[in-house]
């Protein structure tokens, strides 16, 4: 678990560098400034996922609980919906992403609590 982890969010994290570029470089042109700045936002909680991934799998060297891999799940699946739903919907202006996104955000909410639960129960374990 801890090795497959640690390659999604290294994978993850380029890609979020790569979209971070686009934004910054290549998108100015293409879309409104509004849309620059929600694409934008879809990077920002990427990255921010990106450090989270990396987190559950550097716990699970000291912390054994299936909960880690629900937690890294998590983050991936509110990857996908934020940031994903937020790109596709200022790319294409897709207004059908619209309920999409909270969903990203309610996954990422999930993740960061299994990651405290999974914690916070292994306390006094010895590793």
């Amino acid at each position: 678990m801890i090795k497959g982890l640690m390659v999604l969010a290294a994978l993850n994290g380029l890609l979020a560098v790569g979209l971070g570029a686009f934004a910054s470089h290549g998108l100015k042109h293409l879309i409104s400034s509004e849309m620059v700045t929600i694409f934008a936002l879809g990077v920002q909680y990427h990255f921010y996922h990106v450090f989270a991934m990396a987190l559950v799998a550097l716990c699970g060297i000291s912390v054994r609980s299936k909960l880690l891999y629900w937690s890294g799940g998590m983050f991936m699946a509110g990857i996908g919906l934020f940031s994903g739903s937020l790109y596709v919907y200022a790319l294409l202006g897709s207004q059908w992403m619209g309920p999409i996104t909270p969903l990203g955000g309610l996954c990422f909410m999930l993740g960061w609590s299994l990651l405290a639960i999974a914690v916070w129960r292994s306390r006094g374990q010895a590793h």
